[in-house]
C-alpha cells in the first residue's frame, strides 16, 4: 500500500452518452469536472454502436480540460479510478490498437438470434454459473457476433492478434501504454456482465466459452475492483490507475451501500436498482440478475441483486429529439408539472425490448389510454412515471427474492434533480426516497475504489462518514390509489408483449 501525499483523486466516468472526468478531494467533494458527449450510431433497427476511438480521445480530453479548469497539476493527483458503461463490447488489434469494428453497445439487440439458439428455449441455462439469463444485453453474445461477422476476425483471434474488452478494459489498455505495455485487464464487476464468468470462482467459464466458440486468449485477466493496474503518464507524471467498477456497481459503492440490504437506484440513460447481498450469491426467481457488487483488494467479494431497465433518461432524450416539444431534458419537469396526473395514459418504453423483470427482447414500446383530453403535458408526465413504475417492479421482485426491510431508497444519477419524478417514485413505492449531497456517485465510487488501493482513504468506514443527505421525499399517496395506478401500468406492459 502506498501512503499518499497528494490532494486529489480523479475518476473517469465513461457512460452511454458521454464521458466525464471528475476530480475529488479527501472528503469526497467535487473539485471540478469536464464532460463531452459522443456520437450514437444506429446502423439498423435495434443496432446501437459507439466509436471506440472517439471515446478514448474524449477521455483524454476531459482529463486535460478538467485540469485546466481547476488549475490542478498532474503531480497533485494521487490516482485515477475508472467506471464505465457495462457490457459494451470492443475487439481490437493488439499490435496496432485499432478496433476491428465499432463498439456494440449494451442496448444493441442484434444478437437476438444467437441468444435464442444458445438458450434453446431455456434462457436460464447459465444462471447458476453466471447469475444471468441469456440475453442480448450481455457481452458474450456480442463477442460471438463480432467473431462470426467481421471478416477474418475469428482467425485473427485464434492466432492471438486480437483482444476483447468492455469499455473499462479498452481505456485501461490504452491509458497504461497500449501496444507497448498496456494492461489487458478487467475487474470482477465488469467480468460478471459478460455472461462468461463463474460467480463462484471469479474465473472465465470454459464450458460457456466452448458453447459460444470464444477463444479464451482474447479475454482480459480478471482483477479486483481496487488495485493498481498500471500507470497513466500525463505531462511526465505517472499516475496509478487503481480502481475499476462497472457504472452501477460504482454508484452502489459511491452511495456507501456497504451493508447487507442496502439498496440504491441510478437514474441515467437506463435505470439500475442494486441490492447488496453481502458475500452470499442469491439467485433470483423473479427476473432479477445476480452480479458482483465489488471486490476491494484481497477482501472477500460482495454480490448484489440487480434490476436493469433499458430506457429511463433515454426516453426523455427521445421525446426531446424526436418531437421537439422541449429544447432540453430538464424542461420536461415544467411541462409535466402543468397537469396533476397522467390523464389515464401509460408509456411503456420497450424500445429495445424489456429487461428486468421480464427479459422480453421482442416487446415493443407503446402509449396507451389516449383520449381527446390528453395533451403534451400528460405525455410528459407519463414519460417520467414510466421510470418510477419500472423501478417499483424491480423493488417488489427484490423483496420476494431477498428478505430485506429497507424503507429507504438511495437515488442518484442525472434524473434525480426532477422533483416530480422523485415524489412520484416515493409515492408509488410507499417509502422514503433519499438523494445524497454528491449525486455524481458513479464517479465517486470509482474514486473511492482507486483511493482505497493506494491508502488515500483508510477503509470503507471512513468513506461512510463522507455520505450525507441532500433531500428526502416522503410517500404521500394512499394505498388504494397506488394499487390502482400500478394495476393499470401492468395492463399496459402486457399489451407491449402482444404487439405482433
Amino acid at each position: 500500500m502506498i501512503i499518499h501525499d497528494k490532494k486529489y483523486i480523479g475518476a473517469i466516468d465513461q457512460g452511454t452518452t458521454s464521458t466525464r472526468f471528475v476530480l475529488f478531494n479527501e472528503k469526497g467533494g467535487i473539485v471540478g469536472f469536464h464532460q463531452l458527449e459522443h456520437k450514437q450510431i444506429y446502423p439498423k433497427a435495434g443496432w446501437v454502436e459507439h466509436d471506440p476511438i472517439e471515446i478514448l480521445n474524449n477521455t483524454k480530453l476531459t482529463i486535460k480540460e478538467t485540469l485546466k479548469k481547476t488549475n490542478v497539476k498532474p503531480s497533485e493527483i494521487a490516482c485515477i479510478g475508472i467506471t464505465n458503461q457495462r457490457e459494451t463490447t470492443i475487439i481490437w488489434d493488439k499490435k496496432t490498437g485499432n478496433p476491428y469494428y465499432n463498439a456494440a453497445v449494451w442496448q444493441d439487440t442484434r444478437t437476438d438470434e444467437i441468444c435464442s439458439s444458445i438458450a434453446d428455449k431455456n434462457i436460464n441455462r447459465y444462471r447458476k454459473v453466471t447469475g444471468l439469463p441469456i440475453a442480448t444485453y450481455f457481452s458474450g453474445p456480442k463477442i460471438k457476433w463480432l467473431l462470426d461477422n467481421v471478416k477474418d476476425l475469428r482467425k485473427r483471434a485464434e492466432n492471438g492478434d486480437s483482444i476483447f474488452g468492455n469499455i473499462d478494459t479498452w481505456l485501461i489498455w490504452n491509458l497504461t501504454g497500449a501496444m507497448r505495455n498496456g494492461s489487458h485487464v478487467t475487474d470482477v464487476t465488469n467480468a460478471s456482465r459478460t455472461m462468461l464468468m463463474d460467480l463462484n470462482s471469479l474465473k472465465w467459464d470454459k464450458g460457456i466459452l466452448k458453447d459460444l466458440d470464444i477463444p479464451e486468449n482474447i479475454l482480459p485477466k480478471i482483477k479486483s475492483s481496487s488495485e493498481i493496474y498500471g500507470y497513466y503518464e500525463l505531462e511526465g507524471v505517472k499516475i496509478p490507475i487503481s480502481g475499476d467498477l462497472g457504472d452501477q456497481q460504482a454508484a452502489l459503492f459511491g452511495q456507501a451501500c456497504f451493508d447487507i440490504g442496502d439498496v440504491k437506484n441510478t437514474y441515467g440513460t437506463g435505470c439500475f436498482l442494486l441490492l447488496n447481498t453481502g458475500n452470499k450469491i442469491v439467485h433470483s426467481k423473479y427476473g432479477l440478475i445476480t452480479t458482483v457488487a465489488y471486490k476491494i483488494g484481497n477482501d472477500p467479494v460482495n454480490y448484489a441483486l440487480e434490476g436493469s431497465i433499458a430506457i429511463a433518461g433515454a426516453l426523455v432524450q427521445w421525446f426531446r429529439d424526436n418531437f421537439g416539444l422541449i429544447k432540453s431534458s430538464k424542461e420536461i419537469e415544467e411541462l409535466a408539472g402543468k397537469v396533476e396526473n397522467n390523464g389515464g395514459i401509460y408509456f411503456v418504453p420497450a424500445f429495445s425490448g424489456l429487461f428486468a423483470p421480464y427479459w422480453k427482447s421482442d416487446a415493443r414500446g407503446l402509449i396507451i389510454g389516449l383520449t381527446h383530453y390528453i395533451n403534451k403535458s400528460h405525455i410528459a408526465r407519463a414519460i417520467l412515471e414510466a421510470t418510477a413504475f419500472q423501478t417499483k417492479e424491480i423493488f417488489d421482485a427484490m423483496k420476494k427474492d431477498f428478505n430485506f426491510s429497507s424503507n429507504v431508497l438511495k437515488v442518484d444519477g442525472g434524473m434525480v434533480v426532477n422533483e416530480i419524478l422523485m415524489q412520484f417514485q416515493a409515492d408509488i413505492l410507499g417509502i422514503n426516497v433519499i438523494r445524497p449531497k454528491v449525486i455524481e456517485t458513479t464517479a465517486l465510487g470509482a474514486a473511492y475504489a482507486a483511493g482505497l488501493a493506494i491508502g488515500f482513504w483508510k477503509d470503507k468506514n471512513e468513506l461512510k462518514k463522507h455520505w450525507g443527505k441532500d433531500k428526502i421525499w416522503e410517500a404521500k399517496m394512499g394505498q388504494k390509489e397506488r394499487e390502482k395506478l400500478y394495476n393499470e401500468w401492468h395492463k399496459a406492459v402486457k399489451r407491449s408483449f402482444e404487439w405482433k
